[in-house]
């Protein structure tokens, strides 16, 4: 007997994050110890900032974007008001991503 895998019916609320983005953001607000939720958070935010340079080149997405983000994909429930989720961004926005600079100077094959 095969289980067949059943789509999931559900949209994607932020389609430049993902489901996958969702379902950790879903995990961590059901999580009860505080500073596994914070460390959860942050990972959340990180991956967060380079889901959305890779959906959108031209801009980057500012901490306060991140943090109404996480809010709104977790209905309120996760807030980023601990001082390290900020420390931490800020050292992130320090450095660029790997790929957002980066133009197609690749030579292209000819056919």
């Amino acid at each position: 007997m095969t289980n067949t895998l059943k789509p999931n019916a559900r949209p994607v609320r932020m389609r430049n994050y993902g489901r996958i983005i969702e379902d950790m953001v879903a995990l961590a607000a059901q999580e009860q110890d505080t500073e596994k939720q914070q460390a959860m958070v942050i990972y959340i935010a990180q991956c967060m900032r380079q889901k959305n340079a890779q959906w959108n080149k031209e801009q980057e997405s500012g901490i306060e974007r991140l943090k109404e983000d996480i809010a709104t994909l977790s209905n309120g429930v996760l807030q980023c008001d601990f001082p390290s989720f900020d420390e931490t961004l800020e050292k992130l926005a320090q450095r660029p991503l790997p790929f957002a600079d980066r133009n197609n100077n690749q030579k292209k094959k000819k056919k």
